[in-house]
């Protein structure tokens, strides 16, 4: 049985390595996989856990790139579907400004992750998964939305929601909002940031932490974790809500903390702690992310997360 089953995208992210250089200015790059439920599947595998993501990559070198470090870091490879049309999308970052990181998606309309067709091994594997994570940017397009809802339909279990929204993925905000606030009602656990729950819950944007975890109750999950930013995070579930405040650090490369934060989410709740705990444990997986320069090849063990909580306390 796995641990954790994620859908959705992955990439070959090229990250700058000089810091103050953006991309416009002469600079080298280190080749890394990367697509947020990729990288969320990596940091979980990292604590130990049995973890595999439903993806696709084109038959480019790039693809076979892709899979390799997906081997190399105990990420299950069996649901990786290889177009031969299309090419491996590729992310290039650049670190001019650490908070916030510049990146340009070099992804075509017929990406290779958008292909994955519904099948009775999906269906099997989404079933028997302790936790299944989805993402918002799943349901922007065919065939991979409808696939998306066919397997959050045939499941019975805990769902994770990334609530994910990324503009470029989507005709306009509205879209995003109709196809994501339909798609909340199958989640046990809803993740986002202030934007994202925003575009969720149909909220005004300056709305608070504790009224878009209050909505998000509300639509079907019985744990809302919004993200602040530096102000920290609310956990809400039932009558508790928790703020739970950020680590200070200094940021090297923002890009894949909240993919860190995701992984410690999950690892928490597989570990039996309670929300407020695998939330505090997030906070510090995502600061020690936001610390390097790279994502993948930078998630953490719990050791390194918890030496990090204990310094910057």
């Amino acid at each position: 049985m796995l641990d954790l089953l994620t859908i959705g995208r992955i990439s070959v992210d090229l990250y700058g390595q000089e810091e103050g250089h953006g991309l416009s200015d002469p600079q080298t790059f280190q080749k890394s996989v990367g697509g947020s439920p990729t990288n969320v599947a990596i940091g979980t595998a990292r604590y130990g856990h049995k973890t595999a993501v439903i993806t696709g990559v084109a038959s480019d070198a790039l693809g076979e790139f892709a899979i390799g470090e997906l081997k190399k870091f105990s990420v299950s490879t069996e649901f990786v579907i290889k177009t031969p049309a299309g090419k491996t999308p590729i992310v290039v970052a650049g670190i001019k400004d650490p908070d916030s990181p510049e990146f340009i998606f070099y992804r075509d309309s017929s990406a290779p992750d958008t292909k994955i067709e519904t099948s009775a091994s999906l269906i099997s594997a989404v079933k028997a998964a302790k936790y299944f994570w989805f993402t918002g940017s799943t349901l922007s397009q065919a065939p991979l939305s409808n696939t998306v809802i066919e397997l959050l339909k045939s499941r019975n279990g805990e769902v994770i929601f990334d609530l994910d929204y990324r503009p470029s993925f989507w005709s306009s905000p509205e879209s995003a909002h109709k196809e994501i606030s339909a798609a909340v009602k199958y989640a046990t656990v809803a993740i986002g940031n202030l934007e994202e729950c925003a575009v969720a819950t149909g909220l005004p944007k300056n709305s608070s932490a504790a009224e878009f975890a209050a909505a998000l109750l509300t639509m079907g999950p019985k744990l809302a974790i919004v993200k602040g930013g530096a102000t920290g995070v609310l956990v809400a579930h039932g009558h508790s809500a928790t703020a739970i405040p950020g680590l200070r650090i200094k940021t090297k490369c923002g890009l894949g903390a909240g993919d860190a934060f995701g992984a410690g989410v999950v690892h928490g709740l597989l570990s039996g702690w309670s929300p407020e705990d695998s939330v505090s444990f997030a906070n510090g997986a995502g600061a020690y992310v936001a610390s390097q320069l790279m994502c993948s090849d930078a998630m953490p063990t719990e050791v390194q997360v918890r030496e990090l909580m204990e310094r910057s306390k």
